[in-house]
């Protein structure tokens, strides 16, 4: 839950980087946020309910979504090619720094406090 909130904290941060956790968390909270606010819109008679929320939800999901594709050292426009997006999606991302910026795991260990094991 806590990658979705940040998705949409940073809503329009096309730069930077995105770990898999990050972009598939806020994909799977996204999908449930989604499908409650179809059902509550149909139960409610207000089926514009889930449209709203997914327009809502449009620019953090570009967003960290061309975030994840810098992670793994590719542009951003590579979220629109569909399977070689689900590839890099699924992929590892660069370790250390890259044009992009520099590993967000190693921002993580550098805030938490706790090292990595070799």
């Amino acid at each position: 839950m806590e990658y979705y909130i940040r998705a949409f904290k940073n809503y329009a941060v096309f730069t930077g980087r995105a770990t898999r956790a990050e972009y598939w968390y806020f994909v799977l909270f996204n999908v449930i946020f989604a499908v409650i606010a179809t059902v509550v819109g149909m139960y409610f008679n207000v089926p514009e309910l889930g449209n709203i929320y997914t327009i809502a939800a449009f620019i953090p999901g570009l967003a960290i979504g061309f975030r994840r594709m810098h992670d793994v050292g590719k542009s951003g426009w590579f979220l629109f090619v569909p399977i070689y997006s689900f590839v890099l999606a699924v992929s590892e991302g660069d370790i250390g720094y890259n044009q992009f910026g520099p590993d967000p795991k190693e921002q993580n260990y550098l805030y938490s406090g706790v090292g990595r094991l070799p």
